[in-house]
């Protein structure tokens, strides 16, 4: 414990010392002692994200796509476990016990679930997550029924309610816009609520919309559901360069695949007491007025939920800047991810947030695979960092004159030593 002479907040100055510079021990975790801004297997990545984007994932019906995320955790040698409810959560060890890190992204997808059988042989939906049906009119469906033994699945289009132009003229400009205001067209013949029932369909199946993803030759991914299966091939691009060039990390690693961030619970489960920083990756925002880009990794310093730990995200901008990983800021209004649900669960971690940028979010979303690497190189060049104040952090709580902030955060103008 620092003990001697006291400013006029209460905390200890080193008047021992003759330069200007604050003792070492109170300065975050050095970003240029040895780190390595490592190749990422882009190739490894990109079949990784087209496969996963590939298999429907609503929120709440997720259980097929974390078995293909496992089978790939599995080849890259990583032990995981898998919650209770079905989240998963992967260790990349160290050799220091006690506190460690964890990773997050999430498997799960904004969709839809049958509200009623129309009688007219169409589905009337509701969303699951948050998103406009101005962007699912004319969206391929797959349609999941509960009975797995016979035809449990169905295709469809989301139409809205008056789609043809050459019965209903110019209504069908002028109809709302909404949900109540669109349709699933079933790919069957139905023509009556009876007709949907003899196939099985019922209120409360699934409706998962259609990726269909497209990689251009100049390197842009157009595809529904780039949040966040581009985020978790991300991560286990990062994860895989770290394992082929065999880095020892300082830090136990841990990534955290959730599956209901869309709804809001993301990582409100699955963290152990021992976390004591978390980096969420996630999509950032394309748009204008936003600073975000496809082109690089974004780093979120606020969302709707408030601002992310002020050490954790600078540590962050700092291995960008010093390994040349092209990188942004940026402060999104209308956005929460996983790191959200922890600390609202009561999680005692530092908390970020990373992403690729997304331009079209929760809708025809489109990024490029620079900031998918860019994405996965910052996540590699962390994992070989200590925790950002790597005596402070390793403990839950600590003594006053043993707060480290001062050193970035001056008390009273007065870097505190």
């Amino acid at each position: 414990m620092l003990t001697g002479p006291r400013d006029d907040t209460g905390l200890v100055r080193d008047d021992t010392r003759d330069d200007a510079e604050p003792n070492p021990r109170f300065l975050p975790s050095p970003v240029d002692a040895g780190q390595k801004r490592l190749p990422i297997d882009m190739d490894y990545v990109q079949r990784v994200m087209l496969e996963l984007l590939q298999i429907p994932s609503p929120s709440g019906r997720t259980d097929h796509v974390m078995q293909v995320i496992g089978c790939e955790l599995r080849d890259l040698g990583l032990h995981f476990e898998v919650t209770r409810r079905g989240a998963l959560i992967a260790e990349l060890p160290s050799r220091s016990p006690g506190a460690d890190r964890t990773v997050v992204v999430h498997a799960d997808t904004i969709g839809c679930m049958v509200s009623q059988l129309k009688d007219n042989g169409r589905l009337a939906l509701v969303p699951v997550g948050t998103h406009s049906a101005r962007f699912a009119e004319g969206a391929r469906v797959t349609i999941f029924s509960d009975d797995v033994s016979g035809d449990y699945w169905h295709t469809g289009t989301i139409l809205p309610n008056k789609a043809s132009g050459h019965r209903f003229g110019d209504e069908v400009d002028e109809q709302g816009v909404g949900w109540d205001h669109v349709e699933v067209r079933v790919d069957e013949v139905v023509h009556s609520r009876a007709d949907l029932e003899r196939r099985g369909i019922q209120v409360g199946d699934f409706v998962a919309i259609d990726a269909q993803p497209v990689v251009t030759a100049s390197g842009f991914v157009n595809s529904r559901h780039l949040d966040d299966k581009a985020g978790i091939a991300a991560a286990l691009g990062a994860f895989k360069a770290i394992v082929d060039h065999g880095v020892q990390v300082p830090v136990t690693a841990h990534l955290l695949v959730t599956i209901a961030e869309e709804v809001g619970l993301g990582a409100s489960h699955g963290l152990d007491a021992d976390v004591a920083e978390l980096v969420s990756i996630d999509t950032s925002v394309v748009a204008p007025g936003q600073a975000s880009s496809e082109h690089c990794v974004n780093i979120a310093m606020q969302d709707s939920t408030g601002p992310f730990d002020y050490h954790l995200t600078r540590h962050l901008i700092d291995l960008c800047r010093v390994h040349e990983v092209p990188h942004r800021r940026d402060v999104y209004k209308y956005y929460r991810s996983d790191a959200a649900s922890a600390l609202e669960a009561g999680a005692n971690t530092r908390a970020a947030l990373v992403g690729f940028g997304i331009d079209g979010s929760h809708g025809n979303e489109r990024t490029h695979l620079d900031g998918i690497r860019s994405t996965a190189e910052l996540i590699a060049l962390y994992l070989q960092t200590d925790l950002t104040f790597r005596s402070w952090d390793r403990t839950p709580t600590g003594d006053l004159r043993d707060f480290p902030s001062t050193a970035v955060q001056p008390a009273d103008g007065e870097i505190a030593r």
